[in-house]
């Protein structure tokens, strides 16, 4: 009994080993696919603005690409088509992946530059949230510190002009609503950080004004008479300075703009040259 259970045992194995090798043979090795051809299709579809599907197929060429120079410019093309698309999250994975696999080649400067414009691309205006700007602002400041001589350089110095411009926008919009609520304190830090921090800005005569409006009113003419001053020491022709002017009594006279060629902030030129009366 005991040998026949035995043999029974061995014939059910050999039954078992013969049958998973004739499956096993059923499946055969993938054949490779070409790499330039998949990246033809790919470059064809990007070309007739086909970007979702041409990003679907640079990816795969690089997956069967063995020149890691071909592979990482397959990556870096599908990078581009998902930005083409403003599929903004998916290009910055990405990117980042682009980045990280291939540090030593010559794109790698051009992804940094590109994740730099979708984080730009995402600001909204001053109503909304913050986090995308601060997210440019740092992207660029990297960007400008570690490729000042780029080719790219140029272009991200311009937006970083426009980016402080949004954050001076965002300040004063936050400032309004304080004046508005009559919070008095809060809204002049606010108007203050703009004259201080983002005074190569366009709000900068808005914010001097409102720094007028506000002093006048909380009876501080002296301080009323010192912002607008500054306002019409370099701004003595807008309609920001010719507002201020009104508030104050008609015979203070703002001082006049000086020509002066220097850089500094306006708070440092006005300390050294413009004189208040009490």
């Amino acid at each position: 009994m005991l040998m026949y259970l035995r043999l029974i045992s061995i014939l059910g194995l050999t039954l078992l080993l013969f049958s998973c090798s004739k499956d096993k043979a059923l499946y055969e090795p993938t054949k490779k696919l070409d790499p330039y051809i998949i990246y033809s299709e790919a470059y064809e579809a990007f070309e007739k603005n086909n970007f979702m599907f041409a990003s679907k197929k640079f990816s795969e060429a690089e997956i069967n690409f063995n020149d890691p120079i071909l592979a990482a410019k397959s990556s870096i093309m599908s990078s581009f088509s998902l930005y083409s698309i403003n599929f903004y999250e998916e290009a910055l994975e990405s990117l980042n992946r682009f980045i990280k696999t291939y540090p030593a080649d010559k794109n790698v400067i051009y992804a940094h530059y590109l994740s730099s414009l979708i984080y730009f691309e995402q600001i909204e205006g001053e109503k909304y949230d913050l986090k995308p700007l601060l997210e440019a602002e740092k992207k660029f400041d990297f960007f400008l510190k570690t490729y000042p001589g780029s080719e790219y350089a140029i272009d991200l110095k311009f937006k970083k002009d426009l980016l402080m411009n949004q954050f001076a926008a965002k300040e004063l919009y936050t400032a309004n609503y304080y004046i508005k609520v009559q919070k008095w304190i809060p809204a002049i830090n606010r108007l203050k950080l703009i004259i201080e921090k983002y005074d190569k800005t366009i709000f900068v005569e808005e914010a001097l004004h409102r720094l007028v409006e506000i002093h006048y009113h909380l009876g501080l003419e002296n301080d009323a008479k010192k912002y607008a001053s500054i306002l019409g020491y370099n701004y003595n022709s807008s309609e920001w300075y010719k507002q201020s002017y009104k508030i104050l009594n008609r015979d203070y006279k703002i001082s006049k703009k000086l020509k002066s060629n220097d850089e500094k902030s306006i708070l440092d030129k006005i300390l050294r040259i413009v004189k208040i009366k009490k």
